[in-house]
């Protein structure tokens, strides 16, 4: 069964910088709990606990959360109520849709004083002649009862009628609780069935796939498939069976259908697992010897015969992104073999190679991985002899260029050939004639003869 462990718990306490000491707040709904435990030790100062839709069957090892004020254990297993009793700052208590039974339980919850709001919705003791009256009038402290207010007047009624409320609901208790008895015989009685026939199922066939069977067995391939096949049918059958058969609802059949689901689940996964593993065989060589050209990847390729470098080059594409970890090559003399995440390609060399001076390279723009393969057989080529009359003409110009070199050239200028504008000349001064204000002369001053 899954119980509430630390990872789970850090996981679940994001919002508090994973820090599990002190967090005030968790929700831990859907997470296939089975029993619930460790929380009183690690997060003592929770406020607020999310339990809802579990498999939890038992409030247990919340009694030390001293500051919760809400739990919800809305959809789980809980028969009764119990283990709270420490939790003094309770205010909301969830219990919907649980198989509470033992409506007496609720008195566990008198040393809560301050719980307000009960829910007790969905259970078996909501069905009980005088449930609301019952709880009404043990639980003073409540104010809201399944989501409805309690008013004044309801309380005093309730507890004017409180003994007979009480017998009756013991009555009902009791014959409920053998109801219960015969509900978990049966479902033990079924569950041992179950295990019967299912080793019954295993031993058939075993028998059928050893290899002492009188049968004989038709090909590997059509028996692989008609095993499989066959399989299918098989699960479809009994996948019909569990959910069409008639069961009623109980923690033993809750508890049973998710372990059912949870079976198939690790069964599909365990298949594409094994599929996963399983490496389909490719022809890279047939039985004569002869190589194939492989293109399992489906990657584009160029194959280069450089001459002059006396190599041959291939350039295959890989993906820009992809992992140099993942790719692994394979040069022979004849041919050449990339494996890209496992999936072969293979060419045939048009040359004979010499694999222990090959390199291989990624191309730091395009990622491609480029093979530099030199050939086998060299080739010795010959320079290139330059022709006389090239020679010839080449020293002719040369000589040519080494007398216009020699010969000094001057320019001659002669400034009186050239006339230059007088720049003094470009603007000339206007006289101002009959503009501006009246300039006053001086008076000159005349010697009067003596």
């Amino acid at each position: 069964f899954l119980s509430v462990t630390e990872d789970l718990v850090r996981r679940r306490a994001e919002h508090n910088n994973c820090e599990i000491f002190s967090l005030e707040e968790i929700s831990l709904h859907q997470q296939e709990i089975e029993k619930l435990e460790h929380l009183d030790k690690w997060c003592r100062d929770l406020k607020i606990l999310y339990l809802q839709n579990n498999l939890i069957p038992k409030i247990e090892n919340v009694g030390k959360l001293k500051k919760l004020e809400y739990l919800n254990v809305a959809l789980n297993n809980i028969e009764r109520i119990e283990n709270l009793e420490g939790c003094e700052e309770l205010k909301k208590l969830d219990l919907t849709a649980n198989f509470i039974g033992e409506l007496s339980s609720i008195e566990s919850l008198k040393c809560n004083v301050h719980l307000k709001e009960l829910f007790l919705v969905g259970n078996p003791c909501t069905e009980f002649e005088g449930y609301r009256q019952f709880v009404v009038a043990t639980l003073h402290q409540l104010k809201y009862l399944d989501s409805k207010e309690i008013e004044r007047s309801e309380r005093i009624k309730a507890l004017q009628s409180y003994p007979e409320v009480k017998w009756k609901i013991r009555e009902q208790e009791q014959a409920y609780l053998l109801k219960r008895a015969r509900e978990k015989e049966e479902a033990q009685r079924k569950m041992q069935e179950r295990k019967a026939e299912k080793l019954k199922q295993m031993d058939t066939k075993l028998g059928f796939d050893s290899p002492d069977s009188p049968q004989e067995k038709p090909n590997h391939t059509e028996g692989d498939g008609e095993q499989e096949r066959c399989r299918t049918v098989e699960n479809d059958d009994e996948d019909r069976k569990f959910w069409e058969e008639p069961t009623p609802y109980t923690p033993e059949s809750r508890l049973e259908t998710h372990r059912y689901i949870e079976e198939k689940r690790r069964a599909k996964e365990n298949i594409r697992e094994s599929k996963k593993r399983e490496k389909t065989s490719w022809t890279l060589i047939t039985a004569e010897g002869k190589v194939l050209n492989v293109n399992v990847p489906k990657l584009h390729f160029s194959l280069k015969d450089d001459e002059e470098s006396n190599q041959i080059i291939l350039d295959l594409a890989v993906y820009r992104h992809l992992d140099t970890s993942l790719l692994d090559v394979d040069v022979q003399p004849t041919y050449i073999r990339v494996l890209v995440k496992g999936k072969p390609f293979q060419l045939v060399l048009p040359e004979e190679v010499k694999p222990d001076s090959s390199s291989a390279k990624r191309s730091q723009t395009t990622g491609h991985l480029v093979v530099t393969m030199p050939k086998a057989k060299e080739v010795i080529l010959a320079k290139q002899k330059v022709s006389a009359s090239v020679k010839h003409s080449d020293c002719n110009s040369q000589q040519k260029n080494t007398r216009r070199s020699g010969q000094i050239e001057k320019l001659e200028v002669d400034p009186s050939k050239y006339s230059f504008p007088d720049v003094t000349k470009i603007i000339q001064e206007k006289e101002r004639t009959g503009q501006g204000p009246i300039k006053l002369q001086p008076q000159k001053a005349t010697e009067a003869k003596k």
